[in-house]
C-alpha cells in the first residue's frame, strides 16, 4: 500500500535520497529540513505518515511528534533514530510516535514501515467514515451499524416503528434484541408511556403468571396484598416478552386469550382488568420448531408473529464489528477516566477475524476489559482476552490436489449441511432456508447423520 509521506530532516542530502528512493517505490514524497515549516504544513496537508528524524536544530523530532499527537492524530509518525540509541526510540513511542526505524537507513525495512502506518492511517480514517455516516443517515441512531443485514433490519424498522402491530424479534443471545424492541418504542406514538420488559425464562411458572397478570392478596402463600401485573404497569405502552420460547406451556393459553381479548384477570382474582398495550416479543429460539415439536402453541406462535424481524448476528455484519468497537472504547474510557483513543490496525483485523459467537455482548465485554488493561492510547492485541488472541478463523474446504483425498458428495453435503447449522447457531429454520430445502428434509438429514433425535 503507498501513500503520501512528509520527510522532516535537517540533513537535506538525506531528505533528498529517501525521497528518491521513496518516489521510485510509488510513493508520493515532500520534505523539509525544518520541524517548524513542516509543521505549518501539515496543519492542513492531505497526509498518510509523517517520517521525522529526532535530532533536528530548533524543534526536535519528538517535539514534532507531540504537536502532531495533539493536533493531527489521525496521521501516524514515525521517526529516525541513531542506531542503537534504545532511549531515544523510548521517548519517541512515549511521545505518541506510531514506529521508528534506525540510522543508517534500511529502505527495505522503511518502506514496510511506511506500509504498516499508512494502512492504519486508511483504516482509521475508513471508521471515521463509518462512523459519520452511520450517525448522519440513520433514522435509528440508537442502534449502531451500517452493514447491508442492518440496513435491511433498519428499513423494516421503519415500516413498523410507529404502528401498534405485534413484533416477533428473532436472533441468536447477545445480538441486541431487546435494544431493538426499545428502539421501535422510542419511535413509536407510545414513546411517552412504558416499555416494560420481562425475561419469561427468569421466573418459575407460579411467579411468571403473578409476574404478567398480578395477583390478589391471599392468592398464594406470600401474597400479603394485591399487585398490578407488568400488563397493567405497562398500560399504554409497550410491553417486551423476553425469551418468549421459554415460556412454560401451561401459561400459553392464558397469555393467548389476554392478548386476543385485551383483558388480564389477576391471580387469584374474579374480575377482568381491561389493557392497552404493544406487544413485542424477542427469543432466541427457532419457534416454528417448537410449534412443530408440541412445545409451543401455533395459535399463539401466529399472534405474536405479525411482523417478523431477525437480528443479524455479528459475524455477518462485516466493518460494523469496528463501529461497534469504536462505541465501547469510547464509552469505557470516558466511564473509567483512561485517555485510550481508539484500537491498533492489528487489533482491528483480529476482530475482524473473530467469530463472535457471544455477538455484540461479546464485543462489548471485550472492549470493556481492554481498556481497563491497556497501558497506551490504542488498544492492542494484548489486550484482548486470550480467547481472541489465540482464534484461528475455520474455513470449510475440501482438499483436491490428492486424489486419495477426495470424499463422496454425500459426506461433502453432510459437512455443508453442519458448518451452516452451526453457523446460525443451530437454529434448524434458518439453516433450512439458506440451504433451500424445507424442514422436514433438513430433520431427515440429521437423524441420519446422528445429529437429531427421530
Amino acid at each position: 500500500m503507498k501513500g503520501q509521506v512528509l520527510i522532516v530532516d535537517d540533513d537535506r542530502a538525506m531528505c533528498e535520497m529517501l525521497a528518491y528512493d521513496l518516489s521510485r517505490r510509488g510513493f508520493t514524497v515532500q520534505w523539509y529540513t525544518a520541524a517548524e515549516e513542516a509543521f505549518s504544513f501539515l496543519k492542513t496537508a492531505e497526509l498518510d505518515v509523517v517520517l521525522a528524524d529526532i535530532n533536528m536544530p530548533g524543534m526536535s523530532g519528538i517535539d514534532l511528534c507531540q504537536r502532531i499527537v495533539t493536533n493531527r492524530p489521525d496521521i501516524p509518525v514515525i521517526t529516525i533514530t541513531a542506531f542503537g540509541n534504545l532511549e531515544t526510540a523510548t521517548a519517541s513511542i512515549r511521545a505518541g510516535a506510531y514506529d521508528f526505524v534506525t540510522k543508517p537507513v534500511d529502505t527495505d525495512l522503511l518502506e514496510v514501515a511506511l506500509n504498516r502506518a499508512v494502512s492504519h492511517h486508511v483504516l482509521q480514517e475508513k471508521v471515521k467514515i463509518l462512523i459519520r455516516k452511520s450517525e448522519g443517515e440513520r433514522q435509528f441512531a440508537e442502534i449502531i451499524g451500517d452493514s447491508p443485514v442492518m440496513q435491511k433490519l433498519f428499513s423494516q424498522m421503519a415500516q413498523v416503528a410507529d404502528t401498534d402491530i405485534s413484533v416477533l424479534i428473532l436472533g441468536e443471545s447477545g445480538t441486541g434484541k431487546e435494544m431493538v424492541a426499545r428502539t421501535l418504542h422510542q419511535h413509536s406514538r407510545r414513546r411517552q408511556a412504558p416499555f416494560v420488559p420481562v425475561n419469561c425464562s427468569a421466573f418459575p411458572e407460579t411467579l411468571l403468571e403473578s409476574e404478567l397478570f398480578g395477583h390478589r392478596k391471599g392468592a398464594f402463600t406470600d401474597a400479603g396484598s394485591d399487585r398490578k401485573g407488568l400488563f397493567q404497569a405497562a398500560d399504554g405502552g409497550t410491553l417486551f416478552l423476553d425469551e418468549i420460547g421459554d415460556m412454560p406451556l401451561i401459561l400459553q393459553p392464558k397469555l393467548l386469550r389476554a392478548l386476543e381479548e385485551r383483558r388480564v384477570r389477576p391471580v387469584g382474582g374474579n374480575a377482568e382488568i381491561p389493557f392497552d398495550v404493544r406487544i413485542m416479543a424477542a427469543t432466541n429460539r427457532d419457534l416454528e420448531s417448537a410449534v412443530e415439536d408440541g412445545r409451543f402453541r401455533e395459535d399463539l406462535f401466529y399472534r405474536l408473529n405479525v411482523m417478523q424481524m431477525e437480528v443479524p448476528p455479528l459475524r455477518s455484519r462485516g466493518t460494523d464489528v469496528l463501529l461497534l468497537a469504536a462505541h465501547f472504547v469510547d464509552y469505557f474510557a470516558r466511564r473509567l477516566k483512561k485517555p485510550v483513543a481508539g484500537i491498533s490496525e492489528n487489533t482491528a483485523r483480529r476482530l475482524l477475524d473473530y467469530d463472535w459467537n457471544g455477538n455484540v455482548r461479546e464485543l462489548r465485554n471485550a472492549m470493556e476489559r481492554a481498556v481497563a488493561l491497556t497501558r497506551f492510547e490504542k488498544i492492542a492485541v494484548d489486550d484482548l482476552p486470550p480467547k481472541i488472541q489465540a482464534y484461528e478463523n475455520g474455513h470449510f474446504t475440501v482438499d483436491v490436489r490428492d486424489p486419495n483425498d477426495l470424499i463422496p458428495m454425500e459426506e461433502i453435503e453432510r459437512r455443508y449441511i453442519l458448518h451452516v447449522l452451526k453457523a446460525v447457531g443451530e437454529n434448524r429454520s434458518l439453516a433450512s432456508r439458506i440451504l433451500k430445502i424445507d424442514r422436514k428434509t433438513l430433520y431427515h438429514k440429521l437423524q441420519r447423520y446422528g445429529v437429531e433425535k427421530s
